[in-house]
């Protein structure tokens, strides 16, 4: 891992999301859930533990999705390809969608956002629902850019806009 901390600027974050239920997670063989992603206009980062409010805040100790990110310019590209209208980016189920960031190049690596520190410790892997929740074919598409997932190491407060 690399430990210098990368600051992150030219990341715009255009939309944040929490959820108070799983809807996918521990779903296998059963029925997706209906918790409805919520969007914010902030949220409050806490250290080791995640995002208040979001079904993922303190999950367990050093849980590797601690915040998820998803980029923008993934899910417009996924829109144009399954010419899909009408269906948010939240049906993705990840808490902050990102505009101009590389975020597999933040995998393994610290970085910080609006003065809030995080790691990059995956990607945030598509999985068999995204065909439900978005488009036969999803899940396929999305591979090698599902999004970032992180864990949190400051506290701190995101601002989307």
């Amino acid at each position: 891992m690399n430990t210098r901390m990368l600051e992150v600027s030219t990341m715009q974050i255009l939309h944040l999301y929490i959820s108070t239920e799983h809807n996918y997670f521990g779903h296998h063989g059963q029925p997706a859930g209906e918790a409805p992603m919520i969007e914010v206009a902030s949220v409050e980062c806490v250290t080791n533990k995640g995002l208040v409010g979001d079904r993922f805040f303190d999950h367990k100790d050093n849980y590797k999705g601690q915040i998820t990110f998803f980029a923008h310019e993934i899910y417009e590209r996924l829109c144009e390809q399954f010419q899909i209208r009408g269906v948010g980016p939240s049906v993705f189920r990840r808490n902050v969608i990102t505009k101009n960031v590389d975020l597999n190049a933040l995998i393994g690596q610290e970085f910080e956002v609006q003065g809030v520190r995080f790691l990059g410790t995956e990607e945030c892997k598509p999985c068999y629902w995204m065909d439900q929740a978005f488009a036969e074919g999803a899940e396929v598409a999305m591979k090698g850019n599902g999004g970032l997932r992180a864990r949190v190491l400051s506290d701190g407060r995101l601002t989307r806009g």
